[in-house]
């Protein structure tokens, strides 16, 4: 069994924990990170994510949408956010936008 399959069902504050334990035992929590790299970090995951698109590599593709989940569970992890309670409050407030959120587009 692969490790990618013993963590399956995993809830993201258990992703998030998980995540930012591997970060941490491979140094990156070390000292005290820096918001703006670590979002940027994100970011850039996102933009190797469209290369991969770009490039019809769907393998890669898929790999960088994971690095960007990664990089935003560890940092979730890493500065206390419960992403759960807060993915589920973002929810609420959008399904109460209109349609489009008024938008004509």
């Amino acid at each position: 069994m692969t490790e990618a399959t013993t963590e399956q069902g995993k809830t993201l504050s258990e992703l998030c924990e998980y995540c930012h334990g591997i970060a941490r035992e491979k140094g990156f929590w070390d000292k005290e990170r820096n918001v703006g790299e670590a979002l940027m970090l994100v970011v850039t995951e996102i933009a190797e994510a469209m290369e991969g698109y770009r490039h019809e590599d769907h393998d890669n593709f898929r790999e960088e949408i994971a690095d960007a989940f990664i990089r935003l569970f560890d940092f979730c992890g890493g500065m206390g956010i419960d992403i759960e309670a807060e993915i589920m409050k973002k929810c609420a407030v959008n399904k109460k936008r209109p349609y489009k959120h008024g938008k004509i587009c």
